[in-house]
């Protein structure tokens, strides 16, 4: 007999929990059914609102209580110890602040503006970005000037996106609230450097 999962995030039969961190959602009331091979259909509306997207690799794993969890898998999870060393010593040797990102938050921050941005959701302008596969050097003026998180402006920004074995993962970021201070070739090079080393390293 086929068992049917309801999309509910907290009673389910079996339980089945979306684990995506900050995002609350209400029970939907979808029921989908497995077809012969084992697949279920993550409904649409979902999908958009996690922003799960085609080709997206996804965790599936059972919590103690025995929960069928299904999360959204980020590769640059494993390197977050690295990350933040990373940032750390780009903010003290350059004096700007630095983040570095998957394709859904901010994973690691230093600088002065650090709590404003670690550990937030990146804006879908910063993914399109990434998704253009080129280094971006802006002014808060500039057409190419984008939000990376929903609330957060700076002045100016160098953008690179971390791709390993053809994917893109996510970015390194350098920001400036000085409204006077313009960013030159040198820091776009370290800001590229850095997101090219870490695609390199992610491949070992």
């Amino acid at each position: 007999m086929t068992r049917i999962f309801s999309l509910n995030f907290h009673i389910l039969t079996p339980k089945l929990k979306f684990a995506m961190e900050e995002i609350s959602m209400k029970a939907t009331g979808i029921v989908r059914r497995i077809d012969d091979l084992g697949r279920i259909v993550i409904p649409k509306e979902i999908r958009r609102t996690l922003r799960i997207r085609e080709t997206d690799p996804m965790e599936i794993y059972t919590d103690i209580d025995g929960q069928i969890v299904l999360k959204k898998y980020s590769p640059m999870g494993d390197i977050t110890a690295m990350a933040e060393e990373y940032v750390k010593t780009l903010a003290e040797n350059t004096g700007m602040t630095a983040a570095i990102t998957d394709r859904d938050h901010v994973i690691a921050a230093a600088g002065n503006e650090k709590k404003y941005i670690l550990g937030k959701q990146i804006s879908r302008e910063l993914n399109a970005v990434m998704d253009e596969r080129k280094s971006v050097m802006a002014g808060c003026t500039d057409t190419s000037y984008v939000s990376v998180v929903s609330g957060y402006e700076c002045k100016g920004e160098v953008i690179s996106p971390i791709i390993c074995a053809g994917d893109v993962l996510g970015s390194v970021i350098m920001f400036t609230k000085d409204n006077g201070y313009k960013f030159t070739e040198w820091e776009k090079c370290i800001v590229k450097v850095a997101a090219d080393f870490l695609g390199k390293h992610m491949e070992s």
